[in-house]
């Protein structure tokens, strides 16, 4: 991996029901701002997002919000986000983290997280961009889109070279660690 400034972190709206989701959170926002990285996520300051924000923010470290109108209008942006970028829609957003982004994060989440995750390696596969993809897998939350993966390859939709579109990081110490090197 080439330097890297800005981290683009995808997960969840929702804090889910296992309480390693919370912790990994805070420990990615914590870790990002003790390393100098600048994170670039969907600007709520709800659920694991708002959790990773708030670490980083708290931290020290700088966050950049993009948020669509529509839902800073419902008031679920990050309060304490000097940075905050409104854009018009949720394409228009995901097309910002990633010129923002020198490497994607994937933490647990729900449809919008697979919905960011599964688009940046569609990005990335049509050569769109050639930046890092991380799954970060806390306590097995990347499992199901690893096999979800692997099944587009075994019924013929997708060549087996997907598999290095991306890497699997075990929790979030590994990963600040794959991080931290660049």
């Amino acid at each position: 991996m080439a330097s890297i400034k800005s981290v683009a972190v995808f997960c969840g709206a929702s804090m889910g029901h296992n309480p390693a989701f919370h912790s990994a959170a805070v420990e990615l926002g914590q870790g990002l701002a003790r390393q100098g990285k600048r994170l670039v996520y969907g600007g709520g300051g709800i659920g694991l997002m708002g959790v990773v924000a708030t670490a980083v923010i708290q931290a020290g470290g700088d966050a950049i919000g993009i948020i669509p109108d529509f839902l800073r209008r419902r008031e679920v942006a990050h309060p304490e986000l000097v940075t905050l970028e409104v854009t018009d829609s949720m394409h228009a957003r995901k097309l910002r983290m990633s010129d923002l982004a020198d490497v994607f994060v994937s933490i647990p989440g729900g449809l919008g997280t697979l919905d960011e995750t599964i688009e940046i390696l569609t990005w990335k596969q049509l050569n769109l961009h050639n930046k890092p993809i991380l799954l970060c897998d806390v306590e097995g939350s990347a499992q199901p889109l690893i096999a979800a993966i692997e099944a587009t390859i075994a019924m013929g939709f997708a060549k087996p070279e997907v598999m290095n579109l991306f890497e699997v990081v075990s929790g979030v110490a590994a990963l600040l660690e794959r991080l931290g090197s660049n």
